[in-house]
Order: structure tokens, then sequence, then C-alpha cells
């Protein structure tokens, strides 16, 4: 009878709710995550790919797609002396606004690492720079170094200079100098608090260590801290790279609209490469978009270059700078030994003294009995 029923029992039905449920648990994270990706596909793969399709078109602003065109664009970038001006000037104000910052940020975040009064108050004031538009520093700067400014005049006051006009608008690396001091003042307190935190992450033992073997703060810094925050290192100079080849306000407005216009001056003495895209396919040089898209894949290309050369480079400290933290390990699990091992000693020596009194005690009691 039982089997019977068994066999003509009806299989139970999933109800709509159960289904969703399943549905939920399945698709509900994609859909959490969709919102991130579909605006990465309109806002960065699309105009990436469009981006291809223009620097292989006679493409204008005005007059929109032309003919086919293939390599000649990048043909014709190549060959414009403008461009590789540009490039030098990209570098040069890299090199001036990147090495500066790097040696400033790894100074002020070990000041900040040690014991300082209201140490919010100074990691919050590093950061103030950082929230300063691009556009307001430009302009700033440029008033500072300006004619007028509180540069200028005090060197001709000092008989540095004989020329009322400001140098730093005519002399090319004069320039590269002042716009890359633009860059060391917005981002040298944001990679400070970068630099903190890797240095606060830095075991306290190996200081102590150091600190047995009589090195000296300065010691301590090159030694202990270097070594360990060099990873972190490695992902500064990374983005610092990137985005400083990529420097485009402080030179567009560094003059503001005076001789250069924001072309990069009168004689193109800082027109960085991205500047150079914005002028020739935007600006009033030219309206050649095509040629514009094959200087920004030629330039991201360059980039690339750069940072796997870098990559590599810091790299290799970075595993030299291993062996030298896992040498100060092993110095100080050296130091901790003796020093346990010396303890052990005293309090060995400090219990057998005891007995000593104690033997001769005895014996003197002994003697005195007879």
């Amino acid at each position: 009878m039982a089997a019977s029923t068994d066999s003509a029992r009806v299989p139970r039905r999933v109800g709509w709710g159960q289904r969703v449920s399943r549905w939920d648990v399945k698709v509900a994270p994609y859909l959490y995550i969709s919102p991130f990706f579909i605006l990465f596909a309109i806002f960065g793969v699309f105009p990436l790919l469009f981006n291809i399709v223009v620097a292989l078109h006679d493409w204008h602003r005005r007059a929109g797609m032309g003919d086919f065109v293939g390599i000649d664009n990048f043909t014709w970038v190549l060959q414009q002396p403008l461009f590789w001006r540009s490039l030098e000037n990209t570098f040069s104000i890299f090199f001036w606004g990147g090495v500066p910052q790097l040696v400033l940020a790894l100074l002020i975040a070990a000041i900040l690492d040690q014991n300082l009064r209201a140490k919010t108050f100074w990691r919050m004031g590093v950061l103030i720079p950082f929230v300063v538009m691009p556009v307001a520093t430009a302009m700033i700067f440029g008033q500072v170094f300006g004619q007028f400014g509180l540069l200028v005049p005090n060197l001709h006051e000092m008989g540095l200079l004989t020329d009322l006009d400001s140098p730093f608008f005519q002399d090319r690396l004069l320039s590269h100098i002042a716009i890359g001091s633009m860059v060391v003042f917005r981002w040298t307190g944001y990679n400070a608090l970068i630099f903190l935190a890797a240095m606060q992450a830095v075991p306290r033992e190996l200081y102590e260590a150091a600190t047995v073997d009589g090195a000296s703060r300065s010691r301590q810094f090159f030694s202990v801290t270097i070594p360990n925050i060099r990873p972190t290192m490695i992902f500064v100079v990374l983005t610092m790279t990137i985005g400083g080849l990529q420097i485009f306000d402080e030179a567009r407005m560094f003059d503001g609209s005076g001789t250069g216009g924001g072309k990069g001056g009168a004689d193109n003495q800082w027109t960085t490469i991205v500047l150079y895209l914005f002028n020739l396919g935007f600006g009033e040089w030219q309206d050649r978009l095509g040629q514009a898209a094959a200087v920004g894949w030629i330039f991201a290309l360059i980039i690339c270059v750069v940072s796997i050369i870098n990559f590599f480079f810091t790299r290799s400290i970075s595993s030299s700078g291993a062996k030298t933290s896992k040498g100060s390990r092993a110095r100080y699990q050296a130091a901790l030994a003796e020093l346990r091992a010396g303890a052990a000693q005293g309090s060995a020596a400090h219990a057998r003294k005891p007995q000593k009194v104690a033997a001769s005690t005895s014996e003197s009691k002994q003697g005195g009995n007879q």
C-alpha cells in the first residue's frame, strides 16, 4: 500500500518565489558590479577603439571623417620637429618635477613618522596642496614667476637679473623648472602620505636592533626604512611616471593668455606632448584630429615602454632591498639572542651567589664548633 502511494506521488512544483530567489543568488553579484563595467565600456573602451578609427583616417573636426590613410598620420607625426621638441620638453619637466618630489616626499614622511605633537594636523596639512585645482596652481605659480611676481623683482634687486622681463617665460630650462615646481607643490604631500603608511608598517624591532648596533637616525633611515618600503616606492614611481608624462594643465595655464597664449611659449619652450596633441586637434594651429589621435597612440606606446623599464629597474632594486631587510632581521635576532643569553647568565650567577654564601657560612660554623 505504501509502495503504491509513493509511486502515485506527484513531484513537488517549485514556486515562482523560489525560482526568483535562485536567480537572485546567481545573478545578483553580477548586477552589483555591472555599473562599473558598463561605465568603463562607454567612457573607456569605446573612446579607445574609436580613437584607433580616427587615427587611421583623414579626420577633421569640422569636416568629419575623410579617406582612409592607414599609417600616414603616424608617419606625418614622426616627421614633425615640434613633436620631438615637445617630447624632450615632457621628459625634462618630468625630471625636474619627479626627482625633487620623490626626495621631498620621503623626507616629509620620515618626519611625520616621528613622535610629533598634533600628528593629524600635520598629516592633513601636507595634503592641502593636492586639493588645489591644477589650473589654480598654474595661475598662482605663473604670477609668482611673472615679471611683477614675488621672485623676479627680488632677483633683479639682488643684481642676478639684468632684464626686466621674466626669464622663466623665455628660457627653456627655467620654464621647465618653474612648471616642475608646480608638480612638486601639488603631489609631494600625497606621495608623502603613501610613504608614511608604508613606514608605519615597518617592524619596530628592526629599529631597536639598529639602535643596539649603534646606528644613528640617518643610518636607520637608509639601512632599515628605505629597504623595507621599496615595494611602495615602486608603486609611487610608476604612478608618478605615468602621471608626470601626461602633464597638461600646468603647461597650458603657465603663461595664461600671454605671449604663448596657452600654446607652450612663444617658441614652444615648454610645449608638452599632451599640449601638442590638444593644439593639433582642438587648438588654433590646425584641425587635424587624425594626426592628434596618432600622437596619442605613439605617446601611449612611449609611456608603456618607459613604465616597463622603470618597473624592472625598481624591481631589481627591491630584490636587493629585500636581502638587506633579511640581513637586518637576522642581525636583530642575533642581538636579541645575545641579550637573552646575557640575561640568563646573569640570573644564573645571581642564583649561585647565595649558595656560595650559605656554603661558606656552614664551613665557618663547623670550624667554630671544632
